[in-house]
């Protein structure tokens, strides 16, 4: 299934299901380089596009960066992963790929469940409000 881009949620699956699929392994274009968590995904909306011609702005991920961080120069790394906060920034730092891959697979599985459980209150809501005022 092709991934919806202007959808949140959709994005999200996407990604996991790269990671998942073993998509940071390393490039086989550069093997010398580590890929970067989403900017080396199709997430990215700059994915292959050295320049990065679109600003950051236009991502769907950008409405989880927390405001002070939006204007960084890859914004999604600074996406709170853990309750502690721990963000794909600090933890290029700090852990071994193995690691941050699966703190970031544990935020995307939360992150889809919480904004699908959104999505289908929001349906309950809609009908509810709907039903409400054929009556």
């Amino acid at each position: 299934m092709e991934k919806d881009s202007s959808n949140p949620l959709e994005v999200l699956k996407a990604e996991l299901s790269f990671i998942e699929k073993g998509g940071y392994g390393r490039s086989v274009r550069t093997p010398w380089l580590p890929t970067s968590i989403i900017q080396d995904s199709p997430t990215c909306i700059n994915l292959g596009d050295p320049d990065r011609s679109r600003p950051c702005s236009e991502c769907l991920l950008m409405s989880l960066v927390p405001p002070e961080r939006r204007s960084e120069d890859a914004p999604c790394h600074h996406i709170p992963l853990t309750p502690e906060g721990e963000t794909i920034h600090y933890l290029e730092r700090c852990e071994i790929q193995e690691v941050m891959e699966e703190n970031v697979k544990d935020w995307l599985v939360r992150t889809i469940k919480l904004l699908g459980a959104t999505r289908v209150e929001r349906a309950r809501s809609a009908v509810t409000a709907a039903r409400s005022r054929t009556l």
